[in-house]
């Protein structure tokens, strides 16, 4: 075999092997980000027994109520994780109340929908670590030489990494 095309066969190969691997950091990612919509779903699939559990003691705090079914309702629409953010942070408001209302706090329902809701949250930052984690893989390849030129070439995009706005979302944890 003459060797210009040994060097050819060589550089497909290896072009093969980054393309390959482009592609696998990429479905790591879609994989990460279904699991973090998989726990969201989970957790806010409990904010109708949370709402009805928290509605008898704090009829005032119908705003709230009102606003986190509306966001839960427009996640579940656009799975946008802006929303998700949101909706933690009303939900965190949700269990900042039960401070307010010692009945509440006693609740059986209402310490059962809690202890459900931090095992989701534990859960859910899990999956957003391993999101992030698959993000900053993925975005780094496409960044570092040479997989950046199969990059530009198959047009694969930078994807964003998950972060809490600090101001939507306090993540609070309240022992009860």
């Amino acid at each position: 075999m003459p060797v210009p095309i040994f060097i050819l066969i060589i550089i497909l190969v290896i072009f093969l092997l980054m393309y390959n691997s482009l592609i696998k950091k990429k479905n790591a990612v879609k994989q990460s980000r279904s699991s973090i919509d998989v726990y969201l779903t989970q957790r806010f699939d409990l904010i109708p027994n949370l709402v009805e559990c928290v509605k008898g003691y704090a009829k005032h705090e119908k705003e709230l109520l009102e606003t986190i079914t509306q966001l839960r309702t427009e996640y579940e629409q656009t799975k946008q994780l802006s929303k998700a953010s949101e909706l933690n942070s009303k939900i965190n408001n949700i269990m900042l109340l039960a401070e307010n209302y010692p009945d509440l706090k006693a609740s059986e329902n209402f310490l059962n929908l809690q202890k459900n809701l931090t095992k989701m949250e534990d859960q859910l930052q899990a999956a957003r670590r391993l999101y992030n984690m698959d993000v900053t893989s993925f975005n780094t390849a496409i960044q570092s030489f040479p997989t950046n030129l199969l990059a530009i070439l198959f047009r694969f995009k930078e994807e964003e990494l998950f972060e809490l706005d600090p101001e939507k979302a306090q993540n609070v944890k309240i022992d009860l």
